[in-house]
């Protein structure tokens, strides 16, 4: 290093030590106030020390006092707690409504037969070709079903021969829609065409008969009602449903689950089904066919 340059560099750090004296004194009368020493080193670390005082102070303030809300960025923390338990709120309760449509939409399907079967074929086949390993042969509890099966079957009416013609009402065996008790008979007065039959909650309604479904809509007075058309004439009406499982146009079998038992409607004053049974346009009193 040139000897000018170390001689420039010594005289600063030696200017750095130098001292000065801050006098304060009164303007009229040249009184001395006061009086400090200073160096230029001590002036730099005041200067330093005040200003990282500063910024640590106004820091703790933003972030441990009320004042940061005032600050654009900055929210309330219970605020930020709420909107949290909102969100897993919410959360849970989009679960349950997924989980609670799962469970109806699996219910409508086992109520109306619309069952897919979830076997794998490809599993089961036999690439071996070797057909001896098939087991064909039934199980016990396989057994003991059928034989239920077909003793139900000899003694019900529905699976006997048909008549080659069926003439009237009386000629025909309705399946009971829902096995309840009858709060509410039929009366023609006032206008009570048909029985409000009173049963457990979920409970499946059955079609009375073989037919068509003609009306599957909703009322604000009935709720959700289903309508079916049978031979000779022969009307069928379920009224209050909480579900309807058959659409217009679809043929149902006696004893097929048509809709769900509900409390729909303004007329409804509980979960019952109101059943109206209709021959050639006149309602007729559904006790006179079926025991519920």
């Amino acid at each position: 290093m040139p000897e000018t340059e170390k001689k420039q560099r010594f005289d600063f750090l030696k200017q750095l030590k130098n001292k000065y004296r801050l006098v304060i004194m009164n303007d009229d009368t040249f009184e001395e106030k006061a009086s400090f020493v200073l160096s230029p080193r001590s002036v730099f670390v005041f200067v330093v020390s005040s200003t990282l005082f500063l910024i640590i102070a106004v820091t703790y303030l933003i972030a441990f006092t009320s004042l940061r809300e005032y600050i654009p960025g900055y929210a309330d923390v219970n605020m930020r707690r709420n909107v949290v338990k909102l969100t897993y709120k919410t959360d849970s309760m989009s679960n349950e409504l997924a989980a609670r449509d799962l469970y109806l939409e699996n219910l409508k399907a086992v109520l109306s037969g619309n069952i897919k079967d979830s076997i794998n074929a490809n599993a089961l086949k036999d690439t071996t070709k070797k057909f001896e390993r098939i087991d064909i042969k039934p199980s016990e509890d396989d057994l003991a079903l059928r034989k239920q099966i077909e003793e139900e079957e000899k003694n019900s009416l529905r699976f006997t021969e048909k008549k080659a013609e069926k003439t009237g009402i009386n000629s025909f065996f309705f399946f009971v829609p829902l096995k309840g008790i009858i709060t509410n008979k039929f009366k023609v007065t006032p206008d009570h065409y048909g029985v409000d039959v009173v049963a457990q909650r979920n409970e499946a309604i059955k079609a009375a008969l073989d037919g068509t479904v003609t009306m599957s809509n909703w009322t604000p007075e009935t709720g959700h009602v289903i309508q079916l058309q049978h031979d000779e004439n022969i009307i069928s009406i379920y009224k209050h449903n909480s579900v309807l499982l058959k659409k217009v146009g679809e043929r149902v079998k006696a004893g097929e689950p048509i809709a769900i038992i509900g409390e729909s409607g303004e007329q409804s004053t509980g979960p019952h089904l109101h059943f109206e049974l209709w021959y050639k346009g006149k309602a007729v009193d559904p006790q006179e066919y079926m025991s519920f």
